[in-house]
This record gives structure tokens, C-alpha cells and sequence, in this order.
């Protein structure tokens, strides 16, 4: 949640952040997971609480994290360059070419920034959709609702390991690990609590999954 990030760099967001409408059920779920993970247990807070919908509970998560990877990429984007990262890598393993389906739909190779460009402006544009993401009380979730969301959060990964493998030196030097490793930790336990991403997916940091999630277990 947006507590996790402190100081004047927080404000800097790569796209403008999403905002959960005030007095919605959809906000009232937000203060609620960010009361619970604020007790420390993030088990317990990625778990859905009683008598909610589980559509409505991953919308306003898929939410939050799409707000906190912006920000944490906000914060390194003067390191990741069209020079620095030529490729959208995850280490020496994993490239990633882009294509939403839609506009791009043969999958093109391209830099590491153009490559996010694309991928937070695609996922801006899913959860600005009031048909995909319904944000007024009483408009039912679309039947294709969570494999969208699933596609969401399987490219929102990729931010996250390309700033591990790419950048981590440059998170350092901000003193942005904690906040990096507390979201990324908050976001493993969320996916697997409702297997959101396939394992193979999540290959690039399976090693540094298994170390964040072990202790917990």
C-alpha cells in the first residue's frame, strides 16, 4: 500500500496513479487490506475476507499493486534507459517482447523503458475500463474478469524482475529495498493465495521467491 514508500522520491509515479473512488465498497476493501497489513502478518492480509466477492477483492489489489510498482519503477527510471537496457530482460535467462493483442499483436522486441511504456499504459487502460473493472456498487464483474486480471498481473511481475535483476544496485543507492522487497513479498503471498500465475512465470525470481516466502510458511 502507499504506505510503504516515504520521502520526496514517493511522489514520483511513472503514470498517474489509480485512484479507488472515496465511500465506494471498493475503498472501504482497501482501507481494510491496508489495516491488516499494517498488523505485519501479510498471510493473513492477502486472505479475502469474510463474506466478500473475490472478484471485487483481486480488483481492488490488482489496483494497489498497479499504484505501487508505478511507483517503485517512478523511482529508477532514471537508470533504465533506451542505453542501459536495450532489451526487457529479467536477467541473462528472460527477454520479454511485447504485444497487448490488440494494437501490437506479433509480439516485437524492444528497449526495457518502451517495453513498461507499454505494459503500465495497457494496464492503465484495463482497469480505467468500467466494463473490466466496475467500479459502482450493484455493476456485476464481467465473466472474463479474472483471466484479465491474471494477464495483469503476470505482466506486473515482469516490472518487478526486471527491476530485480536490472536495477537492484540502483534500489540500494535510493534505500528503496525494504520498500521494494515489502511489496514484492505482499504481492507473491496475494497470487499464490488465489494461484493468480502459473510457476513457470515466476521462474526469474522463483529463487528469491522461495526465500521471502519460506519463513512465512
Amino acid at each position: 500500500m502507499d504506505f510503504f514508500f516515504f520521502g520526496s522520491r514517493s511522489s514520483k509515479t511513472f503514470k498517474p496513479k489509480k485512484n479507488i473512488p472515496e465511500g465506494s465498497h471498493q475503498y472501504e476493501l482497501l482501507k481494510h487490506a491496508e489495516a491488516t497489513l499494517g498488523s505485519g502478518n501479510l498471510r493473513m492480509a492477502v486472505m479475502l475476507p469474510d463474506g466478500e466477492d473475490l472478484n471485487e477483492w483481486v480488483a481492488v489489489n490488482t489496483v494497489d499493486f498497479f499504484n505501487q510498482i508505478n511507483m517503485l519503477y517512478g523511482t529508477i527510471t532514471d537508470f533504465c534507459t533506451e542505453e542501459s537496457c536495450p532489451v526487457m530482460s529479467a536477467g541473462p535467462k528472460y527477454e520479454y517482447h511485447w504485444a497487448d493483442g490488440t494494437n501490437i499483436k506479433k509480439p516485437i522486441k524492444c528497449s526495457a523503458p518502451k517495453y513498461i511504456d507499454y505494459l503500465m499504459t495497457w494496464v492503465q487502460d484495463q482497469l480505467d475500463d468500467e466494463t473490466l473493472f466496475p467500479s459502482k456498487i450493484g455493476v456485476p464483474f464481467p465473466k472474463n474478469f479474472m483471466s484479465v486480471a491474471k494477464t495483469i498481473l503476470k505482466r506486473l511481475f515482469r516490472v518487478y524482475a526486471h527491476i530485480y535483476h536490472q536495477h537492484f544496485d540502483a534500489v540500494i543507492q535510493l534505500q528503496e529495498e525494504a520498500h521494494l522487497n515489502t511489496s514484492f513479498k505482499h504481492f507473491i503471498f496475494f497470487v499464490q493465495e488465489f494461484n493468480l500465475i502459473d510457476r513457470r512465470e515466476l521462474a526469474p525470481l522463483q529463487e528469491l521467491i522461495d526465500k521471502l516466502t519460506t519463513k512465512d510458511r
